[in-house]
């Protein structure tokens, strides 16, 4: 029941680092009917271009060894083993032939479907899959019986076709009988690869249905509820009380190292007790003044004080002050519009050393 109601409350769509955790993870869609039809596809193709000529050399080969079974020697160990290998040799240019094609077919449909990448979680080793619990729970459980009625239903529709298409092959197979060994092949062989193109395409079908299902089934296994969504979107923009908390450290720090810059200042510009602008300005350095510090309210007052203590001049001027303030940033040189008013304090100050 809670089962249920989770998946009922997973209503929102993957985010793409759900999905993208999902990938390293190598918790990808997989149709397994993929690689079925690529089976069927090898071997139809073996059927159509190899069969016939490798049955044929094949029986031809064997019907020499029997034929003069007399003529090969048994008389010793190594004469049986190369008997055992020349017959092995024979059979493997035919299965072979096939498993190549086989192999090549189901890594070509594992590749169409995802990019290959090694996922060290999916070969470690966990108890989950030899426990006899989860094991019984895959088999007879709802995936289990849903596995088995797929499976129960292909062999019913390719029967079902299989028979259709098979309907004259008995008399086919019947009218090659009374002819020779050769065309009786060739009538094999076009029964084999009827079948085999019957059986191939209820197959194709039953691949690129499944193919689209695992990809949307993937897609709802992977949705998330409202509450997976705001904490994963906390854990990757941050948590809101730890970046404010992160934004006031920062404040702090920069604060300090603004205090620290107060007693380099030439001068404080001050609104009596809501504005304070401290700027420093030499000669051969800086081009303008500029704003070592600026505050409001307590931070003004502070600012007052260390200049105080540094024997740094304060003029109030409480409308420079308020203009200043809301035009100038610390570390920057000042706008020229106060160009002239600041210099005719820095002149008060180098010509008759006046402290306000």
């Amino acid at each position: 029941m809670a089962e249920g109601a989770d998946k009922e409350s997973k209503t929102e769509e993957a985010t793409e680092k759900k999905v993208r955790d999902s990938v390293e993870k190598g918790q990808l869609p997989f149709s397994k009917e993929a690689p079925v039809f690529a089976s069927f596809l090898a071997i139809l193709v073996f059927t159509i271009f190899f069969a016939q000529d490798s049955a044929m050399r094949l029986g031809g080969f064997l019907s020499i060894f029997l034929e003069r079974a007399d003529g090969w020697s048994l008389e010793t160990r190594s004469d049986a083993m190369a008997i055992y290998q020349l017959v092995f040799i024979e059979i493997a240019k035919v299965v072979g032939v096939v498993m190549l094609l086989l192999v090549t077919a189901g890594i070509a449909a594992s590749v169409f479907q995802n990019t290959p990448r090694f996922v060290l979680d999916r070969i470690q080793p966990k108890l989950s899959r030899i426990s006899l619990k989860e094991g019984w729970s895959r088999i007879f459980g709802v995936k289990g019986f849903v596995e088995f009625a797929k499976s129960l239903g292909k062999i019913v529709v390719a029967g079902g076709f299989l028979i259709l298409a098979m309907r004259e092959a008995e008399t086919r197979l019947l009218a090659g009988m009374i002819t020779n060994p050769v065309e009786f092949t060739s009538v094999i062989r076009d029964i084999a690869v009827q079948s085999l193109v019957v059986v191939t395409l209820v197959v194709a079908v039953i691949a690129v249905a499944d193919l689209f299902w695992s990809r949307h089934q993937w897609r709802v296994e992977l949705r998330m509820t409202k509450q997976e969504v705001k904490d994963e979107h906390k854990q990757t923009e941050g948590d809101p009380i730890v970046k404010a908390r992160l934004r006031s450290l920062a404040r702090d720090r920069a604060r300090q190292r603004m205090m620290s810059a107060v007693p380099q200042a030439t001068l404080v510009i001050a609104n009596p007790t809501h504005f304070a602008i401290a700027l420093r300005y030499r000669r051969d350095d800086d081009a303008a003044p500029v704003v070592v510090a600026k505050g409001q309210d307590l931070i003004a007052l502070r600012i007052r004080e260390v200049a105080t203590e540094h024997n740094i001049p304060v003029f109030e001027e409480p409308v420079l002050a308020r203009s200043m303030y809301k035009q100038v940033s610390v570390d920057n040189l000042i706008p020229s519009q106060f160009y002239k008013a600041v210099a005719e304090l820095i002149r008060r100050i180098y010509r008759t050393g006046e402290r306000p």
